[in-house]
């Protein structure tokens, strides 16, 4: 196994088009399983971490565009205060140790259903930056994952960064598992609550063969809030539309069962989720009050 460090971003690009086997790594917290049980075995580690244009973040066309490299770690640290809905999935990723050396960028390689960082970035709106020695292309989050740990990245492509609005209203993220840490969910759900436009976001992990959007069930928990004055005065949604809001999120899941959990389990999980995630985030807009709309 050949071992490639490259200095600059343009031989990054050069070496994955010149070279099919080529197997990028940054944190390394997935390629390394992969590696060490023989699930994985590349002619050539292509090894990220010393690329600045990967480590950092700016403003792009009114959205955050943060490196694919940047870690968990940073983006709590760094970004929490405008990024919340993925500062909250980061915090729940493996131990501080994985925080330190996992990235956005290697989840969105990976492209497991289960990514911490998926439900966050659909819930969003997020869009993925590839890029190649063929240039450079947007691709909506929820456009990008074709299947489990498959995606449009061709494989001369590298996820440079991400692209996200800065909040505008409260987000919230929440998992289930069979512990707090080191642990894949049983299933995860990200909300968006977007004042300014009156819209809602959301995001469903390891519950289909890909994350997963509740286009139906943001529509309704919008409609409601509008017609309910909950958007102009704060006012509630009852029981019974946030019951249905959960039932809409739990409808657009497509969960299997395996080792960590029964369908039906998910499914269930999810509605708690989709329930306790909008209990959080209401109860933020409402204390934010005129700062939230």
């Amino acid at each position: 196994m050949e071992f490639w460090r490259p200095v600059r971003w343009a031989d990054a690009l050069e070496a994955m088009a010149a070279r099919p086997d080529v197997l990028p790594i940054a944190g390394g917290t997935d390629v390394m399983v992969d590696v060490n049980f023989d699930r994985a075995r590349p002619a050539v580690l292509l090894d990220l971490t010393g690329l600045a244009e990967l480590t950092g973040w700016d403003t792009v066309d009114g959205r955050l565009r943060v490196g694919a490299g940047v870690p968990y770690a940073e983006i709590i640290s760094g970004l929490g205060g405008v990024l919340p809905g993925l500062a909250h999935a980061a915090r729940t990723v493996g131990s501080p140790q994985i925080r330190n050396r996992g990235t956005v960028g290697g989840n969105l390689g990976s492209a497991s259903p289960a990514g911490d960082a998926h439900p966050p970035l659909l819930a969003d709106g997020a869009l993925v930056e590839l890029a190649s020695v063929r240039g450079t292309r947007l691709v909506p989050a929820a456009e990008y994952f074709t299947g489990p740990k498959r995606s449009v990245r061709a494989a001369d492509e590298l996820v440079a960064a991400i692209h996200m609005p800065p909040a505008d209203g409260p987000r919230r993220f929440a998992k289930v598992g069979t512990r707090n840490a080191m642990v894949i969910a049983v299933c995860a759900f990200a909300l968006a609550l977007r004042p300014e436009s009156r819209t809602v976001g959301t995001g469903i992990g390891s519950a289909g063969p890909v994350p997963l959007r509740a286009p139906e069930a943001e529509a309704f928990l919008a409609a409601e809030l509008e017609a309910g004055g909950g958007w102009a005065h704060g006012r509630a949604p009852s029981p019974a539309v946030v019951a249905r809001f959960g039932e809409l999120v739990a409808a657009a899941a497509a969960p299997i069962d395996d080792v960590r959990g029964t369908a039906a389990y998910r499914r269930h999980a999810l509605s708690v989720l989709a329930r306790r995630t909008f209990a959080w985030a209401w109860r933020e807009y409402r204390e934010g009050g005129a700062a939230c709309a």
